[in-house]
């Protein structure tokens, strides 16, 4: 049977019904800008504190937070800094936030959003009865086409669970232990904790007024050969919960990754060797699968004659790239085929 929450006001205090939970690491203006949207919550202020832990402490980030507890006290929502001596991940950061909070309700975002002045009362109010957690609306707008990394980014909009703008019961995460903190990145420590929740039986909605503006960052050229590194992260994930990622991630392993590099093995070798036809089929083999995904990836994106060469370069690179970090991955965390 599930234990019910424990109010933790003090004798004359106000009972703090949410903690908003903000991991953060060296991003002091990005920081400032999500604490200004969240001291402007439509909400009794003296009913929700804002929990900011620090992933790598630094002194303009510690400033940033210090300013706002200073604007805020006494007619604003208690501000609260948290050094992490890290950096350990936004998982870890964010179990220190909700094992420090006082809400019954913890609400959790990313230092670099924007919340609606309704949105903590928007997601507040999606608790009725039995709902354990909540998922919110992201909106990150855009007003050009899409280079490939901002239309991945923008995916985020019709994820089913991210922890960008998500509520949680304090109680529901203390049955669980917070988050799993081997996920050392900010990828799939989100999805993980929602496959945990949907095995504890946990009620789950989705509340569309609850929005949170997620602009997407500017990003330098070849972003997307940085970001790779992640999907060693996928292998834990399918570990832990092998259906629900063919499920919900991804229904069978990236054959395409794994042709393409097989085939560009095969033509380094067969040509090494002298095996000039064999070298031939591979190398078009492997010119073929590249040419394949870079088409792919620029089929509904900017074709600015900058971004069409970032693409040709990068989908040459990302296969065996992937393919490095999922074996990585694999043999890490003794998981399966990715």
């Amino acid at each position: 049977m599930r234990r019910t929450d424990s109010a933790s006001a003090r004798p004359g205090e106000v009972e703090v019904a949410a903690s908003v939970v903000v991991p953060t690491r060296g991003r002091p203006q990005l920081l400032n800008r999500c604490l200004a949207s969240l001291v402007l919550q439509r909400f009794d202020p003296a009913r929700f504190e804002i929990i900011v832990v620090d992933d790598g402490p630094d002194d303009d980030t510690r400033e940033v937070v210090a300013g706002w507890a200073a604007h805020t006290a006494g007619q604003g929502p208690r501000i609260t800094y948290i050094p992490s001596m890290g950096p350990h991940g936004p998982a870890a950061a964010r179990n220190h936030g909700w094992r420090a909070a006082r809400g019954g309700i913890i609400a959790f975002t990313d230092d670099d959003t924007i919340a609606r002045a309704d949105w903590l009362k928007n997601g507040l109010r999606a608790f009725e009865g039995s709902v354990d957690a909540v998922s919110g609306r992201i909106v990150m707008p855009l007003s050009h086409t899409p280079t490939d990394y901002e239309l991945d980014a923008k995916q985020l909009e019709t994820a089913e669970f991210v922890t960008a703008n998500c509520f949680c019961r304090r109680q529901v995460l203390d049955d669980l232990g917070g988050f799993d903190e081997r996920f050392r990145f900010a990828w799939r420590e989100d999805s993980d904790l929602q496959f945990r929740l949907l095995e504890y039986q946990a009620s789950i909605v989705y509340e569309p007024k609850a929005v949170m503006m997620h602009p997407i960052r500017p990003a330098g050229w070849g972003v997307s050969l940085q970001q790779v590194k992640k999907v060693q992260f996928d292998a834990l994930l399918y570990k832990k919960h092998p259906a629900l990622y063919r499920r919900k991630i991804r229904s069978k392993p990236r054959w395409d990754f794994y042709i393409t590099v097989a085939a560009l093995f095969a033509c380094v070798i067969t040509a090494a060797a002298g095996a000039t036809a064999p070298a031939l089929v591979a190398g078009l083999l492997w010119l073929g699968m590249t040419g394949r995904f870079c088409m792919q990836r620029l089929k509904r994106t900017s074709k600015a004659p900058g971004h069409v060469a970032e693409m040709v370069v990068t989908s040459a690179l990302i296969p065996p790239l992937a393919v490095f970090w999922r074996m990585v991955g694999a043999i890490r965390f003794r998981a399966g085929l990715l």
